[in-house]
């Protein structure tokens, strides 16, 4: 009996994260479940890659199982796709943080200013008791909403420690508040500690806001790619007929009409017609490429102006584009490491401090003697308001914006801490060559006219044709053409050989452009020292254009993708540094080596797809080597998305500048260099603020709890411990903006 294979992989979208203790608790419930192979969260893009057998476990099932723990998982119901149901959910949740954050900012900073300055004004309690009410209540409220959700399931985030915290300063401050001789009788003061509640809240909902801005980027790109892909396609039916129809009605062995200047919708081959397509999206290079009959098309690439008809191929998930898709979904996203060990730090500090608080009014109600309950009371409220984790929120963050600000003004745009964790560690580096280290547009390098030509003439006969040729290097000769001021004569004839050139006539005579086949096709002659000159212009990676009458050739025309004026000293930069630097191309092997040999790199691969280049950096990666991808094309998203730093080219596409985790504004690659100290002082930056933030819970719980009591008399006052807290952020925020003094070069 033959076992159908019943497995399945499904990317499904999750919400309800709000840490990495919640993305490993709904990787567990998953995991948990009958049928389930594997699980994998990705809590920075709020998804799930799960492995399941659908004999054993629906979707929905799966979604029962999530909702239960307290989260959601989203699915596709009755084949409907609710991709923009989930944007609009995460476009509200964002849109909903932002006004909590601007009104927690708006209602703490009159709380905090009140209870520094203003202690003696009238109804000093009752003004901070509403205004913090006010506050908890509309912009705190999920943070405590949370808590209760992690304590039904019996786990503990970050959220548990805010809301503690807050809680419970807030309502010592209530009773305070509302029965202040309880304190008075016993010689003590009546302090109120809205300040800290209001305070928590407000920072803290700052650096979630903060958090998910730079999460909210990873799904542009994919929505991007997505775009690529037209909704319709013009169906060739048997007849002839041509019927649009959805592109989710395409099956492989359809006939499809492509039109000038239309997207081609799914791979296939070319069946009638020809056309020049811009494939720049899959190999990089900025050349058109010629399609006739047989030869591959893909999805996703532009018709120029011909018009084709093609035969569905490969179609759905199956498409070359759809690849490239589902690879950078499952390579990006990854959480930064320094954030991971705050997360893991966190999963194991809530708890902790809790128990701590809780083991501190036990202690001191067994042996506190005659004020036991107010110690205990005191004491553990101390711990909870010095232990709130505003440092150890605000670490990371804040000096990450002081970073991408300074970045900013020199031209680098980072978008995370992964990034800023790993760029200074670089030992390899992998350029694109077109785009990144050449100039991505094809431009006239060299002319060479014959000496009899009347070459004023002969330039506005050349402007002529070629202003009338499809071909794509056309281009490039009719713009040096205009640079000069030359101006066109007007035709009686033109002709366009697929392949060869063009053949036009003018008052009786022929004049022809194209490869050297059209000139031997017409036995026109030329000179040897001409041909020559047209061996070393191939020699070095330029195509050759002939320009002849109907007798000689008057000119040769070299066109080349040109290399960027700072890409040699950028390289010999990085190399003198001892990083390795590798050149990438989807171009030929004669032109890859030419551009090799003028930048002087040593390591390079010519005729690479997306996939070669994103499993060359994974063969890197598996050397021990901390990889850079450095690139500006679509094509070499899925080759970013895969490196362990990404660096897309300001002058790119959108996509690679979406994918890529650090953006160069400027085309100049000896911004790299400072890329990566940039990197070096950010992440020593970030270390530093956890190393401080750390060390101030690890000497203030101790204090809070009253170990130096029986020592010398010392209780720390909440009073104290609040200010103690407010400064610990302080200084984070200090230290981190330090880094805007600091040099690049």
């Amino acid at each position: 009996m033959t076992h159908i294979k019943t497995t399945t992989r499904t990317t499904f979208a999750v919400t309800g994260m709000s840490c990495a203790v919640c993305a490993s608790r709904v990787e567990g419930i998953l995991n948990n479940q009958a049928g389930v192979a594997d699980a994998k969260v990705n809590f920075a893009n709020s998804s799930v890659l799960v492995d399941y057998d659908l004999q054993v476990v629906e979707p929905l099932g799966l979604q029962k199982a999530v909702r239960e723990g307290g989260y959601d998982l989203y699915i596709e119901t009755d084949g409907v796709d609710n991709r923009a149901e989930l944007e609009a959910l995460k476009q509200k949740e964002l849109t909903t943080l932002k006004w909590h954050v601007a009104g927690a900012m708006l209602l703490a900073a009159p709380i905090m200013t009140i209870s520094m300055f203003f202690p003696e004004m009238p109804y000093f309690n009752l003004v901070l008791f509403l205004l913090t009410t006010l506050l908890l209540g509309l912009f705190g409220r999920r943070f405590f909403v949370s808590a209760l959700k992690q304590l039904k399931n019996r786990t503990a985030n970050m959220d548990t420690l805010v809301a503690t915290s807050t809680g419970i300063a807030y309502l010592y401050s209530v009773f305070t508040s509302v029965y202040p001789e309880f304190w008075l009788n016993k010689g003590l003061e009546a302090h109120v500690y809205y300040e800290a509640a209001a305070a928590i809240i407000a920072f803290i909902s700052l650096g979630k806001l903060l958090e998910e801005k730079a999460k909210a980027g990873t799904s542009e790109a994919i929505k991007k790619l997505m775009g690529l892909q037209p909704n319709t396609v013009t169906r060739v039916e048997a007849d002839g007929q041509e019927t649009v129809i959805p592109i989710r009605e395409v099956t492989m062995g359809h006939l499809i009409r492509v039109k000038p200047g239309e997207r081609i919708a799914v791979d296939g081959k070319v069946q009638t017609g020809s056309s020049y397509v811009d494939e720049s999206m899959i190999t990089g290079e900025p050349v058109p490429v010629e399609k006739s009959k047989g030869q591959q098309v893909f999805a996703g690439t532009i018709n120029q102006r011909g018009s084709f008809t093609f035969s569905a191929e490969k179609v759905g998930g199956d498409t070359l584009l759809a690849h490239i898709i589902k690879k950078v979904q499952e390579a990006q996203g990854s959480k930064a490491p320094v954030q991971r060990l705050v997360d893991k730090i966190a999963s194991v500090f809530v708890p902790v401090v809790i128990g701590i608080s809780m083991l501190t009014f036990i202690t001191w109600m067994v042996a506190g003697g005659e004020h036991a309950f107010t110690h205990a009371l005191l004491s553990s409220i101390t711990v909870l308001v010095i232990a709130c984790p505003c440092a150890l929120g605000l670490a990371t963050p804040t000096a990450i914006m002081v970073g991408v600000g300074k970045g900013a003004q020199h031209n680098i745009l980072i978008k995370d801490a992964e990034s800023l964790e790993l760029a200074h560690k670089v030992n390899a580096v992998v350029l694109d060559k077109t785009g990144t280290i050449t100039e991505g547009k094809p431009m006239v390098t060299d002319v060479m006219w014959f000496d009899g030509a009347d070459q004023e003439w002969m330039k506005r006969v050349l402007l002529a044709i070629e202003g009338q040729s499809e071909h794509p290097l056309a281009e490039a000769v009719v713009a040096k053409l205009k640079d000069d001021g030359v101006v066109p004569v007007k035709l009686d004839h033109f002709e366009s050989i697929t392949g060869q050139g063009v053949v036009a006539e003018l008052q009786g005579e022929r004049f022809l452009v194209g490869n050297r086949a059209l000139i031997d096709r017409y036995d026109v002659k030329h000179a040897p020292f001409m041909e020559e000159k047209a061996m070393v212009f191939r020699n070095d990676a330029k195509t050759v254009i002939y320009f002849a009458n109907g007798e000689n050739v008057v000119a040769v025309v070299a066109i080349a993708d040109q290399v960027k004026s700072a890409s040699k000293t950028a390289i010999t930069s990085m190399q003198k540094k001892g990083i390795a630097v590798y050149m990438l191309s989807g171009d030929n092997n004669q032109t890859v080596a030419a551009v090799a040999r003028q930048v002087g790199v040593k390591h390079f691969r010519a005729e690479v797809l997306p996939d070669d280049k994103a499993a060359f950096v994974k063969e890197l990666q598996q050397k021990n080597k901390i990889v850079a991808m450095v690139g500006d094309g679509i094509n070499d998203s899925q080759a970013l998305a895969q490196a362990d730093v990404s660096i897309a080219m300001g002058k790119g596409s959108d996509i690679a500048m979406e994918v890529a985790k650090v953006t160069l504004i400027t085309s100049d690659l000896n911004v790299i260099p400072r890329a990566l100290k940039l990197s070096r002082q950010t992440v020593a930056t970030i270390k530093q603020n956890l190393f401080w933030a750390l060390i101030y819970n690890s000497i203030g719980i101790p204090l809070a709890a009253g170990v130096l009591y029986s020592v010398n008399g010392f209780l720390l006052n909440p009073m104290i411990a609040a200010a103690a807290m407010a400064f610990s952020s302080v200084s984070v925020v200090m230290n981190s903006l330090r880094l805007k003094l600091k040099s690049l070069d």
